[in-house]
């Protein structure tokens, strides 16, 4: 199977993006990963070439291939991610797209990856998953996409995160949708730049019925996947992003506590907070063959992992 790596990235996630590439390289990928983006380019891409307007290509030594894209929206980034997975498709002759937020690692071999898009939408538990069938934030889904003709059928309890979706070219429709439900929905929070998150426009009032677009890319994503019931999804347990006890294939550091902006022994010492295997994982794989830090920085931050981890065995947050 030929797939496609993405993602989306501005400001300091360009970190993130040097060591997801990293551990795809570690992981055995060497195909393409096509970084959107905003702002100038990483400083680690300096030897990155250009080949037409608002792109450019890095060969990744022993790894991937990197076309950075400049992207020109005022959506929030994570409200972009359906259109980019589509572009994505229409600009290659990839059989499959697998887009990762850039604050996600690969901790599994490339070929386990590959089988797991070969079983359907490829998807992972969030945090909050499980959403019961009649929760009030699938009922405000079906009542306000109802209106839009969408027939959304409940497929069952789980409730994917939207930092790792994976499609394939014959399940391109599951794409077209998630990105009209997306638009409907931001469409109706007062523009694209709405999007529960950190750098995105927060409301003052409620977003949507018992706000079930919260999250707006993430809740659309699922309701697609109960107006596309005909196609297949294949979600990865919780344990996958280390949202729960395991081996982490895809940690995923969720939330606003970044693995390069974290400050491991004062939070362990002071707050109780151990690192998290995100953040081990990250580390592991920030030393190449992209190097978006100093060697110092990756021992220095190595060792604090190490200590703050010892720290946090005796001391955790009441």
């Amino acid at each position: 199977m030929r797939v496609e790596v993405c993602t989306l990235f501005e400001k300091q996630y360009h970190l993130g993006v040097a060591v997801l590439v990293n551990s795809l390289a570690n992981a055995g990928f060497t195909g393409i990963v096509r970084a959107g983006f905003r702002g100038p380019l990483p400083p680690w891409a300096s030897a990155a070439q250009a080949t037409e307007a608002g792109r450019w290509t890095l060969d990744v030594p022993g790894g991937p291939t990197l076309h950075f894209v400049e992207i020109e929206t005022d959506a929030h980034f994570t409200n972009f991610k359906p259109e980019f997975m589509l572009q994505t498709l229409e600009r290659s002759d990839a059989d499959a797209v697998l887009y990762f937020d850039p604050d996600v690692v690969v901790n599994t071999p490339w070929r386990h990856l590959e089988e797991w898009l070969s079983c359907g939408i490829a998807v992972c538990d969030d945090v909050n998953s499980p959403v019961a069938e009649n929760h009030p934030r699938r009922v405000g889904w079906r009542r306000f996409f109802a209106d839009a003709g969408h027939d959304l059928r409940y497929r069952g309890v789980q409730y994917a995160n939207g930092g790792v979706v994976g499609v394939s070219r014959l399940n391109q429709r599951f794409l077209e949708v998630w990105k009209e439900l997306l638009t409907a929905a931001t469409a109706s929070l007062g523009g694209s730049d709405v999007a529960g998150i950190t750098g995105g426009r927060l409301l003052k009032g409620a977003y949507g019925f018992a706000d079930c677009f919260r999250q707006p890319d993430q809740d659309t994503l699922n309701a697609a996947l109960e107006a596309c019931p005909e196609i297949p999804a294949s979600f990865l347990g919780k344990q996958a992003m280390g949202f729960d006890a395991g081996r982490p294939e895809l940690p995923h550091a969720i939330g606003h506590r970044k693995p390069w902006t974290r400050r491991f022994l004062y939070e362990a010492l002071f707050d109780g907070r151990p690192p998290a295997r995100v953040d081990k994982c990250f580390w592991q794989f920030a030393d190449g063959p992209l190097h978006p830090f100093t060697a110092a920085q990756v021992a220095s931050s190595r060792r604090r992992i190490r200590i703050a981890a010892g720290v946090g065995r005796l001391i955790r947050r009441s």
